[in-house]
């Protein structure tokens, strides 16, 4: 069994760097990129890069997820439902857990579907037609889902990373319950603003990589420091 969770855990690790390593290739080098290139370069590149570039990223984030899926099963067989849920490893494995599958959604349900707008559209309007209507709101949702992804992504690696090598972070609290209430609300809130906002107020610290950065890094100080106030 130790054997099957080491190269699940090498699979996972392997997915999960070309999943990120791509997301923040999007967020960090190509949105920028195309917000100040010309149009018939950004059309060419949305023809055939950015393709390439959602297959890999697509089907990185669902062997990330099904590689991980097995070695939670295979840890929370291996110590049983109640030790599993009030330990150290499963508070922050479920923290990190819970976040990259929310990415993980968003990728093949929101970011990709809309994608396939854009990149229709592109085609489209390449072969001499009328771009689609659908498309400018399709990108405008899929980057800032991008964008949500990114803000995710600072706070799942530090509790997936915390699970096996930051046993001293937490431990089993009467308050569990209180973290786990204050924490879903927030990562609802962010969630939401994904899922309906474009604009103004919900879409303004989001706009900029180093927005969604500080975003990120906030979103894992406020869990860090739940945390420790509430399961020390």
């Amino acid at each position: 069994m130790e054997v099957l969770h080491f190269f699940l855990r090498w699979i996972h690790f392997l997915a999960g760097i070309t999943w990120i390593g791509i997301l923040y290739y999007f967020n960090f080098v190509q949105t920028p990129f195309f917000a100040e290139t010309e149009a018939p370069v950004r059309t060419g590149a949305i023809q055939k890069l950015v393709p390439r570039a959602l297959w890999w990223f697509r089907w990185g984030a669902m062997v990330t997820f099904l590689a991980g899926l097995l070695m939670y099963l295979i840890r929370l067989h291996q110590m049983g439902g109640e030790a599993f849920f009030s330990s150290q490893y499963g508070i922050t494995i479920n923290l990190g857990g819970l976040l990259g599958t929310i990415m993980f959604l968003n990728v093949w349900l929101v970011i990709w579907p809309n994608q396939q707008i854009v990149i229709a559209s592109a085609n489209q309007a390449a072969q001499g037609g009328q771009p689609l209507p659908a498309a400018a709101g399709a990108g405008r949702r899929a980057g800032l889902t991008s964008r949500t992804n990114t803000v995710f992504s600072i706070p799942m690696l530090f509790f997936m990373g915390a699970a096996m090598h930051y046993p001293g972070l937490v431990g089993p609290s009467p308050a569990q319950g209180l973290f786990w209430l204050i924490t879903l609300i927030i990562i609802a809130a962010v969630e939401y603003n994904a899922l309906v906002g474009t604009q103004g107020a919900t879409k303004k610290p989001l706009d900029s990589v180093s927005g969604a950065l500080w975003v990120g890094f906030l979103l894992t100080g406020i869990f860090f420091v739940l945390a420790l106030g509430l399961l020390r």
